[in-house]
C-alpha cells in the first residue's frame, strides 16, 4: 500500500515505491499501451541503454536523451556520423557508452528501412490487444517469454541491436504490451478496462 498524496490508500507494484520519478512513471506510464511508433522507437533506444543499469538511471536521464538524440526522431538518428557520436560522447545528460550510441544510430537505420511501421509491425505480435497477465507478486513475472524470444530474434534480423529477450520483454511491459501489473495495482484494472 501506499499514499497517493490525496490521503486515500492506493495498492501499487511495489518497484516503484523507492522515488517519486518512479512512481509517477508507473502511475502515468508504464504498461499504457502505445501506438506511436516514434515513441515505441525511444522506448526501445531507451531499454537498450538500461542493459547493464536500473531503469531510474535511465528514467532520471530520459530528458537528456530526448535532446541529445533529436527527440529521437529516427530519421535525424538515422543520419548520425562520427562527429554526433562525439557528441553524444561527451554529453553528460546520457549514458556515454559508444556501443550504446551506435546501437541507436543503427537501430534508427533499421527503423527507417521497416515496410511497414514499427507500431503495426510489434501491435502484430499481440493481435493488437495487449496480453494482460494476472501475477500476484514480483517473483512471479518473467524475465523473458516466448514471445520477447521471437521479437528479439526478428528484431536483431532487420537490424536492430541491444534488443535482447529480457530487453525486449521488458520494453513490451514499459509499452503496454503486456499488462504486467500486479493484480492488487491499481493501475492493472484502469488499463483493463481502457
Amino acid at each position: 500500500m501506499s499514499n497517493d498524496g490525496n490521503n486515500s490508500a492506493v495498492t501499487r507494484c511495489p518497484w516503484c515505491l523507492s522515488d517519486s520519478v518512479s512512481l509517477k512513471y508507473h502511475d502515468e506510464e508504464w504498461g499504457t499501451p502505445v501506438r506511436d511508433s516514434r515513441r515505441l522507437f525511444e522506448s526501445l533506444v531507451l531499454d537498450g541503454a538500461q542493459a547493464g543499469l536500473s531503469w531510474i538511471t535511465i528514467l532520471k536521464r530520459r530528458e537528456g536523451y530526448r535532446i541529445a538524440f533529436d527527440d529521437f526522431d529516427p530519421e535525424k538518428v538515422a543520419v548520425y556520423g562520427d562527429r554526433d557520436v562525439a557528441r553524444l560522447m561527451a554529453d553528460s545528460r546520457i549514458i556515454r557508452n559508444k556501443r550504446k550510441i551506435l546501437s541507436a544510430i543503427e537501430n534508427a537505420r533499421a527503423y527507417c528501412a521497416m515496410p511497414v511501421p514499427l507500431s503495426d509491425w510489434l501491435w502484430g505480435f499481440v493481435d493488437n490487444a495487449p496480453i494482460i497477465n494476472y501475477f500476484k507478486t514480483l517473483q512471479e513475472i518473467p524475465a523473458t517469454t516466448e514471445l520477447s524470444e521471437k521479437i528479439s530474434r526478428e528484431l536483431k534480423r532487420m537490424g536492430f541491436s541491444f534488443v535482447g529477450p529480457t530487453i525486449v520483454y521488458a520494453f513490451m511491459q514499459a509499452v503496454g504490451m503486456v499488462n504486467d501489473h500486479l493484480v492488487g495495482c491499481f493501475r492493472h484494472s484502469g488499463l483493463k478496462e481502457s
